[in-house]
Order: structure tokens, then C-alpha cells, then sequence
């Protein structure tokens, strides 16, 4: 009497946070399916660093004039740690009334207001730049975070990770139920990354300290890593 076709299928789930449908394979004979999770760890290699530039003045004109001269600062700033000012971006331009609601509405003001981010390559100069920054007192608080803009690198070795895990998955259950594995016959692949960090700095409370003796919080430290998650289902053939 012939024996039944064999098909193994072993799954490992990934954890809730990364967890997709996947698409469906159907059973074949002779085959094993797997599926297994890796990683890959990899150092930051962007700091960002934003900002608003936001001043208010009786007049809008008079608004606007302290904004340009806010932002011509932020150029001196950039200029002084030999970084070009166009390679910060500064988004849009905004102009609004402020309003005084009581006894009755009135215009009091105008509010003029547009955003800052400048991202660096070099580690180094996110402390002065910051600093520098808080002492000129052009923004209430900056964001630092720090990302990994060359992804396709690490993606790909966390899909490595996860192949190998599989294939050594497969290998071992096609060995314990006396079978050899052959070739991939099938493969998907999914690929997740953790969000970046993001440290918020009060640009006044820093300026404030900027003499004091001890270094800065984060002074001597490495940014955190950038973890990079992939997901592979396999199907191979047994011998």
C-alpha cells in the first residue's frame, strides 16, 4: 500500500506587535513550511534635530520683521559649525490674529510662526548646535531624534536572520522525521522597523545651564539602535 504524500507544516507566530496575514500556500506533498522571525541591530546614522520659530507683535509687519531676524540667526548658528544654512529646511510660513476674547474680541496681535529641521551626519555637532540654538533664544523647546535613513542595509540582513532561522528550522524537522531538505520552493518575506527616538530639549532651561560644570545628559552616550524586524515563510522540498 502507497503511503500518503508528507506535508509538514511548522509555524512560528510572530509577537502581536509585528504579526500580518500572510498569504495562504497551499499543501503540497513532500514539502515543509516554516516560518521564523529575525533581526538586525544597526547604529543611527541621522540626527534630526526641529525647531519653530514663533514671535508675536502688535503688527503682523512688525511680527514678520522678528521672525526673519529669529531665523537669520538660526543661518549664523549653522554658518559657525560649517554647515550651510540650505541644508536645513524651514516649512511653511504662517501669519494669524491673536485675539482678546473679554470684555469684548479684538485683535492684540499677530503671531508669525514656521518650522526648522536640520538633520546631521556628524554626531558631534548636535551638542553646540543645540546649545548655540537655546542661547540665541529663537525656540521654546527643540526635538533631537536620531534614525537610520540608509534602511535597505539593515533590512536586508534582518532578512538574512530570518531565512537562516527557517532554513535551520526546516533542516531540523525534515533530519528528525528521516527525510532531506531540498530546495526553496517558496518564500515571503515581511520587514518591520521600531520608531525612532526622540529626545524633546527645552531650548530656555538649556541655555540656562549652559555654563554649569557637568556635562550634558547625554554627553558620552551612544544613541539608542535602530532595530530592524523581518518575517520569512518558506516552503521547501524534501528529499
Amino acid at each position: 500500500m502507497k503511503s500518503a504524500g508528507l506535508f509538514i507544516a511548522l509555524l512560528f507566530s510572530a509577537t502581536a506587535a509585528v504579526a500580518q496575514d500572510h498569504p495562504s500556500v497551499n499543501a503540497q506533498a513532500n514539502t515543509v513550511y516554516v516560518g521564523a522571525d529575525g533581526k538586525f541591530e544597526a547604529a543611527p546614522d541621522t540626527a534630526q534635530i526641529q525647531f519653530n520659530v514663533s514671535v508675536q507683535d502688535d503688527t503682523s509687519q512688525a511680527a514678520f520683521q522678528r521672525a526673519s531676524k529669529n531665523v537669520d540667526q538660526v543661518r549664523q548658528v549653522l554658518r559657525a559649525n560649517g554647515i550651510e544654512p540650505k541644508a536645513a529646511t524651514i516649512g511653511s510660513l504662517s501669519v494669524q490674529p491673536v485675539y482678546e476674547w473679554k470684555p469684548k474680541q479684538r485683535v492684540i496681535g499677530y503671531r508669525v510662526t514656521t518650522d526648522v529641521t536640520l538633520k546631521l551626519k556628524d554626531f558631534a555637532k548636535v551638542g553646540p548646535i543645540t546649545q548655540q540654538l537655546a542661547e540665541a533664544n529663537v525656540s521654546e523647546t527643540q526635538n533631537l531624534s536620531y534614525t537610520l535613513e540608509n534602511m535597505d542595509d539593515a533590512k536586508n540582513k534582518a532578512v538574512e536572520d530570518a531565512y537562516r532561522r527557517a532554513h535551520n528550522s526546516a533542516d531540523t524537522l525534515a533530519h528528525a522525521s528521516g527525510r532531506a531538505l531540498g530546495d526553496l520552493s517558496y518564500a515571503s518575506i515581511d520587514t518591520f522597523e521600531n520608531p525612532r527616538v526622540v529626545m524633546p530639549r527645552m531650548a530656555r532651561a538649556m541655555s540656562a545651564m549652559a555654563n554649569a560644570a557637568p556635562p550634558a545628559p547625554t554627553e558620552e552616550f551612544t544613541p539608542q539602535t535602530v532595530t530592524v524586524t523581518a518575517h520569512v515563510n518558506a516552503l521547501f522540498n524534501l528529499k
